[in-house]
């Protein structure tokens, strides 16, 4: 089984409770649940972590690479629009051949104008934004998809 690292950004441990009318009700408690039960279903172990901080992001992604992770699933948050330290991260990732991809819980390109630049996303093999919960299950079929099965 191959395994891959999903990395959930700052304030997504508050899925479910957080401004539930932009990011619903669903947990992230249950989004790792789920995950983890597609990933078996995709010949995939998934490790999940969530992370605060900028460094933890960039260290987790690091240790995804030097740990010999297939391929990332991650969700930067906030640190989409503006982290170069964790674009740089993800470009040596997929410059060493690993495929990353970005995935977002809303339509980050139909809210606040900061939203819609992500500085992330040229470094990542592709995105899926703006469908809640199933953009994670999107992301880590494609990522399957870019990692093959054993």
């Amino acid at each position: 089984m191959r395994r891959v690292t999903v990395i959930h950004g700052p304030n997504l441990n508050l899925l479910g409770r957080r401004e539930v009318a932009v990011y619903g009700l669903t947990s992230l408690a249950d989004i790792d649940a789920e995950l983890a039960r597609l990933g078996r279903e995709l010949g995939l172990e998934v490790n999940a972590v969530q992370l605060s901080g900028e460094g933890e992001v960039v260290r987790a992604l690091h240790e995804a690479w030097d740990s010999g992770a297939a391929g990332v699933l991650i969700n930067p948050g906030a640190l989409a629009h503006y982290s170069y330290a964790v674009r740089d991260a993800l470009a040596a990732l997929r410059a060493a051949g690993l495929p990353v991809v970005e995935v977002h819980l809303t339509n980050v390109h139909a809210r606040e104008e900061f939203r819609r630049n992500l500085v992330t996303a040229p470094a990542t093999s592709g995105q899926v934004t703006g469908f809640g919960p199933l953009s994670y299950y999107l992301g880590l079929r494609a990522l399957a998809g870019l990692v093959g099965r054993e």
